[in-house]
């Protein structure tokens, strides 16, 4: 038997580093709230970077990459490149990361935010501004953990697919189908507006299985019609505008890129 394949041999441990862009960094605070699980979780890897927790430089090799946060900075989009060069796979977290989140409100006019905040110009601190985006706008990403903020156990289920393979597949589904499941009863019989209508299932619909619609943090989903939600709004009586608005929040991105091929 090769000495390399020897059953004795030191198997080292898959080293991942944690990069935060443009976010609250709250989905990385939520991992640590998986408490007394996380030292297991952390007994598994070998955490070679976190920026939230140190001030270590990034080191050269790494194995995965976990990306929080827009990219909203020509240093932050250079970030991920090199990220994606170095790791073996890359994972984005949160909103933010996966469709560009609340930072992304500002990427149909950026000029016009920075101005309302800023006045004549950035300044020079900000670096070189960019359209906020989502990190897979920049490089390839190889998995997803959605909301705002996410499921610290939905991040450890696919970091522990992204090292040792699964055949789960993504959530492509609306919100509706999962919501009724929970047998809660639908917003709109009440008069209440909800985002399920169009945004991607795989959070189990906790918000309103809470008493609480939809925000659409876990970004639209592909089997979505957009459209469509919006005529089930005006003839449920509830402003389209509204609807309008509060798509904004977390899908700006992807609904200005479709008013674009328009």
């Amino acid at each position: 038997m090769s000495e390399n394949l020897s059953p004795t041999a030191e198997r080292r441990a898959p080293r991942v580093v944690v990069i935060g862009l443009a976010s609250c960094f709250g989905c990385q605070i939520n991992i640590t709230n998986i408490e007394r699980h996380l030292m297991d979780v952390l007994g598994q890897i070998d955490l070679g970077y976190w920026q939230l927790t140190s001030s270590v430089p990034m080191p050269d090799e790494f194995d995965v990459a976990v990306i929080e946060g827009a990219v909203t900075t020509e240093e932050a989009a250079e970030t991920v490149r090199r990220a994606r060069e170095r790791a073996g796979s890359v994972i984005a977290i949160g909103s933010c990361a996966v469709t560009g989140g609340i930072p992304g409100m500002a990427s149909g006019d950026l000029a016009g935010h920075v101005e309302s905040v800023y006045g004549d110009a950035a300044p020079d601190a900000c670096g070189d501004l960019l359209a906020p985006r989502p990190v897979s706008d920049v490089i390839d990403v190889d998995a997803e953990v959605r909301c705002c903020p996410i499921d610290p156990f939905e991040f450890v289920r696919v970091l522990d697919g992204v090292l040792y393979g699964s055949n789960r597949l993504p959530a492509t589904s609306a919100l509706c189908g999962e919501c009724s499941r929970n047998e809660k009863g639908c917003f709109y019989k009440q008069g209440v507006m909800c985002l399920g209508l169009v945004t991607r299932a795989g959070c189990g619909a906790k918000c309103p299985a809470l008493g609480r619609p939809c925000n659409g943090c876990a970004g639209l989903s592909p089997d979505s019609n957009v459209e469509a939600a919006r005529y089930v709004v005006g003839k449920r009586g509830l402003e389209v505008a509204r609807f309008n608005d509060a798509l904004e929040m977390f899908n700006a991105v992807a609904i200005n890129a479709a008013q674009g091929e328009e």
